[in-house]
């Protein structure tokens, strides 16, 4: 009898991700007010890291952020759905990224350079393509699998 041995990847990001990007970006807050709050914000090959902004930085948009947190909060592709609602604003993109949840989380950013809502939705079609291809590969090996297995007995 054969053995098959599937890979599957770890579910937290344990392992350093490859960094596609590392910037500022503004986040709407959930609360009564929805306030834009200031995060720090990395692209992974796997999701989005957001990192508070510790000191000045939260309470006023135009002041500079004073240190980033430790901690960070992160939006996994897995769970991510996609990246709509574009918007430009006397130069900001105001963006959502849709959780698989049905949450949706707002963001902006300035509209010089490449905008982040891009780079997210490019990177998520990425990593849902990989996820694809893998789970063919899966599904073919185990087809193949069971046919040898049938023709054994």
């Amino acid at each position: 009898m054969t053995c098959l041995l599937v890979y599957a990847p770890p579910v937290a990001m344990s392992l350093p991700a490859k960094v596609m990007r590392d910037g500022m970006l503004e986040k709407r807050s959930s609360g009564l007010l929805q306030l834009w709050k200031k995060k720090r914000c990395v692209l992974t090959e796997e999701g989005l890291r957001l990192h508070d902004c510790k000191g000045s930085g939260n309470e006023h948009n135009d002041a500079p952020c004073v240190a980033w947190g430790s901690r960070a909060k992160e939006l996994r592709f897995e769970r991510m759905t996609t990246v709509d609602c574009v918007e430009y604003k006397r130069g900001l993109v105001y963006f959502t990224v849709v959780m698989a949840t049905g949450k949706e989380i707002d963001f902006r950013c300035s509209q010089e350079g490449t905008a982040w809502n891009a780079e997210i939705a490019l990177a998520l079609v990425r990593f849902k393509n990989l996820q694809a291809v893998q789970t063919g590969k899966n599904r073919h090996l185990s087809t193949a699998h069971l046919r040898t297995w049938d023709q054994e007995l």
